[in-house]
Formats: structure tokens, sequence, C-alpha cells
């Protein structure tokens, strides 16, 4: 999530504790567990056909806390069953964890029958963790009715309750959660929190900015000690990528805009934050689960002949962002920057992972916006608060945010003259980033549209906690922020859905016939008892590339 110079969130942000009254723990204190040895729960994910990757992290010792480097090597072991009560075990194994890998275990759970559910358990020291559940995918060639996923992205700990999660918990209808970045922030306390007081709703542990290893890891520790985080990760299994706060703001392939030089060398910063994420997430790294060596994040996982979802990494490869915007009034492919976002490596995998033939809906899990975005300049004091949400907004009207797709145009128009010309249609970008919803087409020029035709859609998911505008504005919501989507949507006729406003998660739905995405918002992110609503629903018909607004949602 970009954040510009002129409204930067340390700078104008940090505004200490204030506004918002809540009842926290203190900072460092453990949170409340139902177990000595596995305190921050189990999780799943990337799930295949026969496999699935399963993960805990033991606590064998009090002194062994995460990032400590403390604590013997011990043995767990695991087991999945096609019964909660584990009458019926069909895999088991052993594994050695240590202080090395931060006691964390992650396994690859073989074997196993397609489009299945499973649960899983692990045992250390006499202790057995809650049991989890978790899906395989469909076989290669099967043909499934539908398919349904939880979408998420942008959970800031300090700026609220992930009630968000509580609700996808509870639904027992998802075939995985995929999950588009920003899962955790690195941020000291009083640096970037809840709105416009920037009040700390959770203080960040440890209370500093996270720069080493250590702090890497202490950081994913306190986020997975979320009961409604830890609630999710036990129900489905995660698909993951990564956007900038996993390591630091605005980060690109030789450094980020919130990297110091008293900071160390920032390739030993990133290294740090690989290294603790590979850890603690359910995740292939480089196609492997052995933790410490993964470098490459990007990936596909496949979904019968009914989707394929290829996942980005659009930070480790990239060039600098541009200093300025370029001058061009109308980012459409035709036109901009020169540098790449994916790099040629992982850009000439996603070429072959769209092509004719394969999967029938071609989903890409894309950490930052796609579509390009226009605009007539907004009034003076909105500018400010639109550039912290979503930086679309430099403040002489120059026309994009140069850390999302837009300021690297040429990769851009690359892939969507590949899209044109393997006359590709159902290809849908499933984005996070700019806490805000949207639903957009993706035209091969944004100057004519709809003149012109698409290269497909783009259904952006709201913020779980990070601000968006009414918070950064503070005014109440659907008020301000109405003005911004008109402008914008007036300037942008391939924009057909835009929501500054509201934070919470998206359920999608996929069929033969069509995708669909419902909006779902929360009630309050700083009570951890938010209550969950549907908003919005909008699809993309099998052939249309285009989006259409739908009158319900799908499912529970």
């Amino acid at each position: 999530m970009t954040t510009t110079p002129t409204f930067s969130r340390r700078s104008v942000l940090a505004g200490g504790a204030g506004a918002v009254a809540v009842t926290t723990a203190a900072p460092g204190a453990r949170a409340a567990v139902d177990h000595d040895v596995f305190q921050h729960g189990i999780a799943s994910g990337d799930p295949l056909p026969r496999r699935v990757v399963l993960w805990t992290r033991v606590t064998p010792t009090a002194a062994a806390t995460p990032g400590s480097g403390r604590g013997p090597r011990v043995t767990v072991t695991w087991e999945v069953a096609t019964d909660r009560r584990f009458r019926d075990v069909v895999r088991r194994g052993r594994v050695r964890t240590g202080p090395a890998r931060d006691h964390t275990v992650k396994v690859d759970a073989t074997r196993l029958r397609p489009d299945t559910a499973y649960f899983y358990r692990f045992t250390c020291r006499g202790e057995t963790s809650p049991v989890g559940r978790t899906r395989t995918a469909p076989a290669r060639n099967a043909t499934p009715a539908g398919l349904r996923f939880g979408v998420v992205s942008c959970a800031n700990l300090q700026a609220g309750w992930f009630s968000a999660y509580r609700h996808l918990a509870s639904r027992d209808d998802l075939d995985a959660v995929i999950h588009l970045g920003d899962y955790l922030y690195e941020y000291a306390p009083g640096e970037y929190g809840h709105g416009q007081q920037n009040a700390d709703i959770r203080p960040h542990v440890p209370a500093r900015e996270m720069v080493t290893l250590a702090d890497y890891r202490q950081r994913h520790a306190q986020y997975k000690s979320d009961p409604d985080l830890r609630a999710l990760h036990a129900r489905h299994p995660f698909i993951v990528t990564w956007d900038d706060h996993e390591i630091t703001n605005d980060a690109w392939r030789d450094g980020a805009e919130n990297h110091q030089a008293d900071e160390g060398t920032y390739a030993a910063r990133r290294a740090a934050a690989h290294r603790a994420y590979d850890e603690w997430m359910p995740v292939r790294m480089s196609g492997t689960v052995a933790t410490g060596d993964g470098t490459r994040l990007f990936r596909t996982l496949r979904f019968g002949a009914l989707a394929e979802l290829s996942m980005l990494d659009l930070r480790t490869h990239r060039d600098q962002q541009a200093s300025t915007p370029a001058p061009s009034p109308v980012p459409s492919p035709a036109g901009g920057a020169d540098g790449t976002i994916t790099g040629r490596a992982q850009m000439d995998w996603l070429k072959r992972r769209l092509r004719r033939g394969g999967p029938q809906w071609k989903l890409v899990g894309n950490p930052v916006m796609i579509a390009p975005v226009t605009f007539a300049q907004l009034p003076h004091d909105l500018v400010d608060p639109v550039n912290d949400v979503t930086g679309l907004l430099p403040r002489d009207g120059a026309p994009y945010n140069v850390d999302q797709w837009d300021g690297y145009t040429a990769d851009r128009r690359e892939l969507f003259e590949h899209i044109r010309d393997q006359g590709l249609r159902d290809v849908v970008f499933l984005t996070g980033d700019i806490h805000s919803g949207w639903a957009c087409d993706l035209p091969y020029d944004a100057a004519t549209y709809p003149l012109g035709d698409s290269a497909g859609v783009e259904l952006v998911c709201t913020s779980v906690t990070s601000n968006n505008l009414k918070d950064i504005t503070g005014t109440p919501p659907r008020t301000s922020s109405l003005a911004v989507e008109a402008v914008i949507q007036t300037n942008n006729r391939h924009v057909k859905y835009l929501n500054f406003d509201d934070h919470g998660y998206s359920v999608l739905d996929v069929t033969p016939e069509r995708v669909q995405m419902d909006w779902y918002v929360i009630s309050d992110r700083t009570d951890p008892r938010a209550r969950s609503s549907w908003t919005a629903s909008w699809a993309t018909r099998s052939g249309t590339n285009t989006v259409q607004a739908a009158s319900a949602p799908v499912g529970a």
C-alpha cells in the first residue's frame, strides 16, 4: 500500500493514542489461549488435489518464545483423518523442530483424495493441538459445479479487531481463503493505527518497527495469537501472497520507502522478513515446505477444469517506483513507465498460465490494482486523504499511483496484449491493497472505453481493518467519499463499483456460467463483536470480459 511524500503515514497520521477507547491487553501480554504448547493455533494452505500444507508452532518450554532463539529441539506428531474424532486416520508423521526455525512446523500431507474435507491435529510433549479442518482441490480434470473462496487483505492489528475473519470462519461453504497481502504490518506503536488520531486499538509487539528476524517472528506470533485469525486458519485452508507491509511500506527489489540507512541493509531486512514469512505461513515457497530456503512465492493452484488461480509476487522482482508520475493524462496500456513490476521470469510464467486451453476461469491473485485510473482534479482538501488510502492522486493532479500497475504500464501493456493476442476470455484479477472495494472492466484503451474491448475484469476487496477514506477524513460513512467516488467513476467508465468507506471481507463464487464477488462489511472495527452485513455483489458472465451488478449474495 503506497503512502505519498505529501501525506505519509509516519509524519501525518502519527498522533498518539486518543479518540477511540477500547479494552485491550497491555503491550507484550500473552493472548488468552487454551493450550500451553500450541499457543499460536494451527493452519493449512496451498491445497492441491492430493496434498495440502499443514502448519503449527509449538512452545515446548516457557523460555521458547517466538523470536527468542531459545528452547529445545522437539518432535511433533501430525495426523490427518476423515473424521473429527480421528477414528479413521489416513496419514500421520513426525517432524523435528527447534529454535533454528522458531519452533514452527510445516509439512506436506500427501496421498490424499481430491476434493475431500479432512481433519488434522498435532501432538507435542503430551499435549494435542486444536483440531483443524482443511480441503483438497478437485482432481485436475474434474468438472466441479462450483467453487467458493473467502477474499481478504490489509489486516492491521493496531487499527482494529479482526471480526471479518470471525465471520468467514463461521461459514461452512468455502473451499479456501485467498489472502492478497498485508497479512501483518511493520509499524511501531503510534505510527499507523486507527483513524485521524492514529489510536492503537491493540499495540504491536515488539513495541518497535520490525526490522530483524526476531522482530518479524514476534510480530507473526502476535497476529497468530488473535482468536479470530486462529479460528479462520483452523477452519479453512489459506492461499496467500504478500504485498509490502510483510516487509515494509512501498517495497521494491532493492529497497523500500520505509527503510532507512540506520536500519541496516535492505537485503538483510528482506531476507529476515521472507524467512519469518516462510516459517510462519502455510505456504509452499519455491515449491517446497522446507522452511528457510524459499525465495519464490508466485505459483499456480488448479481447481479441476473450472478454474486456475495464479498468485503473483509484485514486490520481490519489481523495479523501483518512479519518483514522479508519467506525464500522459491517460494512463492507458498504450504508454507509460518502462520499469517492470513482475520481473521477466514472473511475466513469462504468467503469460504461460494465461493461455488458450486449460481451466475455464483464469483467476489472478494480484496484490496491487491493475485497472487504469485517471480523473479530474478533486477538491484540494480531499487530495491528501485519498492519497493515504489509494495513492492515486499526486498533488499536482497527475494521473496515477506509481506503486501499482499504473506506474508500470509497459508490463500492463505486454500482459493485456498477450490476453488479446491469445483471444482469452474469462480472466479475473482479484486484488487487495487499496482499502476499498472496486469492480472494474480492464480496457485495452481507457480513453475510448467502452467503445473498445476489455482484457477481463478486476474485483478488489476492502481492508479487514486498515484505514479507508472516511477513517482518514473523520467524516461519517457515505458522505464526502461519495464525491470522490463520483469523480473517479465519471472519468473512468470502466470502474463500475467503488466503495471507499467500509471494512470487511468478500466471498468469490465461481461457476461455469459466471464469477461473482459479494462484499460484506463489518459494523465497527473497534468492536471485537462487530456484526457483518452484505453490501454489494458484482459478477462477470462467461465470455463477456465485463462486470455487471448482481442482485443478491450467494451461499450462506
